[in-house]
């Protein structure tokens, strides 16, 4: 059974289409995406773009499909690993790109976690002005977020993203199947995306969160829940991308802790903490900080944070981290405006609100507490 959203956008509306999960040997959606893209009457050049560890998993079913639905197809591995979202990898694509042939008309495929599929983005979005991108993720951070949207980019050695462009996907196909294959970490990194979710949009899918014995393994949390996250996470993101597709305003309120997690992340080299790791740090702190402007009560977060702690995710700032070097990381976010540092912070379970009013002395206060 497939669900279908819709991500809706004045120039470029596209699908999320997401297959409930069995445990039983069902049919893979991964299977169709040849034939889902044929009915988008795209080019016929792809370049599936994945790393050499999912490609070994998934590579030859994704090229197999896309073959038998007509497609000319070519593919590039890029190492795994943040630290290798850079504008190196990205000239690895265009020189694919280039070899191949890639037209106007041609698509590039991202099959992979959040990593890929910011860049495969990126250079679809840069490669003679732009071609078509797909995104077929393959981790449970890229499902509910990264891949829905069209933020794409790289890293800069100062900063998170610091390089990139909003590309729109034409079609983002999610086959819960392949989570089997995940490791158990980045299965958590997922689930502080969800988190985000039900702190700043739903406060049905934070209390379903609540209900769930445990959520730091695939294997203990049902494929009913794991449907309802998909589709509840989905359904949020392209709520607020078909508002705010450019981040002019309300889109802002994804980057709950994103604002220190980019920090810590950027600050540790992008090897100590995973993307999902820093998120749930950022978002303790976020927590703290609004519970210290009198924003939000104390009961909630530590509600937000035992839900953190349920998923196997980390509360606590990396030993050895600088607080000085994590403040002055936060003047080179993206969200910075006018000099001041935007903080999107909870007044209620599924409320968030964004203010550029945190005195450093608040934030300094709350890091010196993790």
């Amino acid at each position: 059974m497939t669900s279908v959203i819709n991500v809706n956008l004045p120039d470029q509306s596209y699908e999320i289409a997401i297959t409930s999960l069995s445990y039983a040997n069902a049919p893979s959606s991964l299977d169709q995406l040849g034939q889902q893209m044929a009915s988008l009457k795209l080019g016929k050049k792809v370049l599936l773009v994945s790393n050499p560890t999912i490609f070994k998993h998934f590579g030859e079913r994704a090229i197999t499909s896309l073959k038998s639905a007509g497609f000319e197809v070519a593919s590039c591995t890029l190492p795994p690993g943040e630290r290798y979202k850079n504008l190196n990898s990205i000239q690895k694509l265009y020189d694919a790109a280039l070899e191949n042939r890639l037209e106007r008309s041609a698509t590039m495929v991202a099959l992979g976690g959040g990593v890929i599929g910011d860049m495969t983005g990126f250079a679809a979005a840069t490669w003679l002005r732009g071609i078509n991108v797909v995104q077929v993720p393959t981790t449970l951070l890229a499902m509910v977020d990264s891949a829905i949207g069209g933020k794409t980019g790289v890293n800069h050695p100062h900063g998170k993203n610091l390089i990139g462009a909003f590309h729109q996907p034409r079609l983002v196909l999610i086959d819960p199947e392949v989570l089997k294959t995940l490791p158990m970490r980045e299965f958590r990194a997922g689930m502080a995306e969800v988190i985000k979710y039900g702190v700043i949009w739903d406060a049905e899918l934070f209390a379903q969160l609540e209900a769930s014995k445990r959520l730091d393994q695939l294997r203990y949390v049902k494929p009913d829940l794991i449907t309802y996250i998909l589709t509840r996470s989905c359904q949020a993101k392209a709520d607020v991308v078909s508002k705010d597709e450019k981040e002019g305003g309300l889109r802002a309120i994804l980057n709950y802790g994103h604002t220190i997690g980019h920090a810590v992340e950027s600050l540790t080299g992008y090897r100590l903490v995973n993307h999902g790791e820093a998120v749930a740090i950022g978002m303790v702190a976020a927590g703290q900080i609004a519970v210290e402007l009198g924003m939000w009560q104390k009961e909630d977060t530590e509600r937000q944070n035992a839900l953190i702690q349920k998923a196997g995710l980390p509360t606590q700032l990396p030993s050895g981290v600088d607080i000085e070097a994590i403040i002055d990381a936060l003047q080179l976010d993206k969200k910075v405006k006018a000099g001041k540092v935007r903080f999107v912070l909870p007044t209620e379970i599924g409320v968030v609100t964004i203010t550029d009013d945190v005195p450093s002395d608040i934030i300094r206060q709350v890091l010196q507490g993790m």
